[in-house]
């Protein structure tokens, strides 16, 4: 709903609880972490995002098999606030090892497909298009077959594919892709949801370009 604070002060009070009930060596002590690093990020404090997510690996790296697939997420998330921050070199490696996990392993399709689409938005800020255009693809073609056609998950794919024929100059592909995130996001997501909004925005500068 992009009530970012609302989910931190729940996530917290979650934590206290989770804290208190399992062992200290347990694995889903990690997963308040990984809340933590998704809500910050929202909010874009990224140096606490980045903390969260590597507290979140410490624990997985030392309660899990090596080659986990909640290994491979999290190094993900940890190479996306990596690009956020403008660390791409960081960033690419990161998502490099979670993909040498994701495909050696049998994981979740739609945490790979997460994986592709970090990766995407990392050559995208890069300049590297056809690398962006080519994980992008991957990305959309599990999140097309695995969720439902009003997700919102597809409007994040839908926005960061408009942004790219944007720059590629591709207005009318590009125009195609934010009308599909827009009206998901119209449907599914509060009016004031930071996505929308940031949907709306590009949705103009494309509009002015036609």
């Amino acid at each position: 709903m992009g009530d970012y604070s609302k989910a931190l002060e729940y996530s917290k009070k979650d934590f206290e609880i989770t804290k208190q009930v399992l062992p200290e060596n347990h694995p889903d002590l990690a997963f308040p972490y990984n809340w933590f690093g998704k809500i910050y990020r929202s909010m874009k404090d990224y140096p606490k995002a980045l903390e969260n997510f590597e507290k979140c690996l410490t624990i997985f790296q030392k309660t899990l098999p090596e080659r986990h697939p909640n290994q491979a997420i999290t190094y993900s998330n940890i190479g996306d606030v990596h690009r956020l921050m403008g660390n791409y070199e960081k960033a690419l490696a990161f998502h490099q090892k979670a993909l040498n996990i994701q495909g050696n392993v049998q994981c979740n399709p739609l945490e790979c497909a997460t994986t592709y689409i970090n990766l995407g938005e990392t050559y995208r800020e890069m300049k590297d298009y056809s690398t962006a255009l080519t994980y992008f693809e991957k990305g959309l073609e599990i999140r097309e077959k695995k969720l439902p056609k009003n997700h919102p998950d597809l409007a994040v794919i839908y926005h960061n594919m408009a942004k790219l024929y944007l720059a590629t100059q591709k207005y009318s592909m590009a125009m195609k892709n934010i009308q599909q995130a827009v009206e998901i996001a119209q449907e599914k997501l509060p009016s004031t949801h930071p996505h929308l909004l940031e949907y709306n925005e590009t949705f103009e500068k494309i509009r002015m370009k036609m």
